[in-house]
């Protein structure tokens, strides 16, 4: 079980400053930094919704640069138009680049800086629940490329991400889900306790609690990258439901153009590996049900047939934690518990899909 009883340096890979202090943690670094240009990265929907908000919080001036929204702009195509209005912008070495969005506009835009003039400083203000307990977090920065996930990018730490969950209040429910997903895999991974706490709040659902199990996200997760910054060993547990989810997700969002979130990718991916944690790596049948059961009380179950199956299982190739050919898996041991590293034999993982089809 993880622990970590307050925000603190001693403990955490990155620094993290949550509503109004923010505020003065950004004018501090502009002061101190002698910051000579700031540019707001937003995607469309964050302008409209969250532009006004943050400079109100912020007051500061800056420069917006927009992109559009989706997973599926998160390429080589939106990193060069970025490049190029930062070069319009005249943002040199002294600059900030702040990104306002989801886990697509973190993703790309701490790439963006991570690059531009051989980097600049970023700062990370997340608007998403995913962005809030997963992509904000860690220094992980990129984009797709080839219809797969992630597969170029950098690891840099933003200077600070700042948490202003007023923000939330934007999202529709299946943003919500999606960014809820990854909550419940940090409880699998690491706390049962905490994956019991997310199912409970998921069904009376209240705003002091979520603020909580954010916090608790957090924590988790930077406990993991702290010990392990550029995934060399545990930090790999992260990955579980991703080496199913992100082919999943591909798939459904190149090659059959059908929109599937990260986090309703991921929660299948979830359900899939734990059955293969069941057969492989000792998961209890008692713990396999309770998963499957949650995760699908929440996240509808996506049609498949067999040749999307094969298909996905294709694009598996792609993982960035294969090794020599061989596809990896994080799988659980019990709830709470996990190891990385494993492979499984295709057959299984077929298998498994239809275990996750079934109801």
């Amino acid at each position: 079980m993880i622990n970590i009883s307050i925000f603190s340096p001693k403990f955490l890979l990155m620094a993290y400053y949550f509503e109004k202090s923010g505020t003065k943690a950004l004018n501090e670094l502009i002061d101190t930094q002698n910051v000579s240009k700031i540019i707001v990265i937003t995607d469309t929907n964050t302008r409209k919704y969250c532009l006004k908000s943050f400079q109100s919080a912020s007051g500061i001036e800056f420069t917006n640069v927009n992109i559009k929204p989706g997973d599926v702009n998160k390429n080589l195509d939106t990193l060069t138009e970025v490049w190029k209005k930062l070069m319009i912008s005249d943002v040199d070495r002294n600059s900030l680049i702040i990104n306002l969005g989801g886990g697509v506009v973190t993703d790309l835009g701490g790439f963006a800086a991570a690059t531009f003039k051989r980097g600049i400083k970023f700062i990370h203000v997340p608007t998403s629940l995913l962005g809030m307990v997963d992509a904000a977090i860690g220094g992980k920065n990129g984009i797709n490329f080839m219809e797969a996930k992630n597969q170029i990018g950098t690891i840099k730490k933003p200077e600070f991400v700042w948490f202003y969950t007023d923000f939330l209040k934007t999202l529709s429910k299946e943003e919500f889900d999606s960014g809820f997903a990854e909550m419940l895999k940090h409880g699998l991974i690491c706390d049962r306790q905490y994956w019991n706490d997310l199912f409970r709040y998921y069904k009376k659902p209240n705003n002091k609690n979520l603020s909580q199990l954010i916090k608790t996200s957090i924590k988790i997760k930077d406990n993991i990258i702290t010990k392990d910054p550029y995934e060399q060993g545990m930090r790999k547990l992260l990955n579980y439901g991703h080496t199913i989810g992100h082919a999943l997700e591909s798939y459904m969002n190149y090659r059959k153009n059908i929109a599937l979130s990260h986090g309703k990718a991921v929660a299948a991916g979830m359900v899939i590996e734990a059955y293969l944690s069941y057969k492989l790596n000792g998961l209890p049948k008692t713990d396999l049900d309770d998963i499957k059961e949650k995760i699908n009380f929440i996240y509808p179950v996506i049609k498949l047939d067999n040749n999307d199956i094969n298909e996905i299982i294709k694009l598996m190739r792609f993982d960035k934690k294969n090794e020599k050919g061989k596809v990896k898996y994080v799988l659980l041991n019990k709830i709470g518990k996990a190891d990385f590293n494993k492979e499984a034999p295709e057959k299984l993982v077929f298998e498994a899909f239809n275990y996750y089809l079934t109801s």
